[in-house]
């Protein structure tokens, strides 16, 4: 697969991670981007960098873009979905909180893991019917659902599509359950959707 254009993601869509960070449901999707530099596989190591003190894992229901979607509605835009993936915002939590905006802390080489493969949505529950979980060496630290987004997936990719016209192979991530917590060097986190697989990354310190 051709690298994306983007990665949109989709701050707050779950309202007890928003209120784990004290935070409220923001009245329309809180959008940011990755770079796409950011992007590793499965079974790549998440490298933390010597510029943040806490980094934590997200574990997030990722889109993968399959027809160029321009101001489209929502029907429309679950025809455009080539399918899903697991990922895994990446996020320097001490840097988002002293930047006061969310670049630095996310767009770091390595924090966008996304795999282990694209699954077609015919192949899936409905898409208010996933399930996402992280793990964090082998104990559950992130459990949600779909049905519990305060955006749907139809209405986000809507949405976005209205504000960045989405080309195919763009991915949108679509926000985190409560539960998330810091990485350490050692540790091996897992994001799993049922149907899709398991995303399985190794983390390790950057260099001295």
């Amino acid at each position: 697969m051709n690298p994306p254009s983007k990665i949109v993601c989709v701050g707050r869509n779950y309202a007890e991670h928003a209120r784990e960070l004290g935070n409220t449901l923001p009245p329309e999707p809180l959008l940011f981007l990755k770079p796409p530099s950011a992007l590793i596989g499965d079974g790549d190591a998440i490298v933390l960098p010597r510029a943040s003190e806490r980094v934590e894992h997200e574990g997030e229901i990722a889109v993968v873009v399959g027809k160029r979607m321009k101001r489209v509605s929502e029907t429309e835009a679950v025809e455009g979905i080539a399918g899903l993936a697991c990922a895994n915002d990446v996020t320097a939590r001490d840097l988002q909180r002293k930047d006061g905006q969310w670049t630095r802390a996310k767009g770091f080489d390595t924090f966008c893991p996304l795999g282990p493969r694209v699954v077609p949505l015919r192949e899936l529950p409905p898409l208010d019917q996933l399930e996402i979980i992280c793990r964090v060496n082998g104990e559950v630290r992130q459990r949600g659902r779909s049905g519990e987004m305060a955006f749907p997936i139809p209405a986000l990719l809507s949405y976005i599509s209205r504000i960045m016209t989405l080309e195919p192979g763009d991915i949108v991530l679509t926000g985190t359950p409560s539960g998330v917590g810091p990485l350490v060097a050692g540790d091996v986190v897992e994001v799993e959707i049922p149907g899709v697989g398991v995303l399985r990354n190794p983390v390790v310190a950057g260099d001295l």
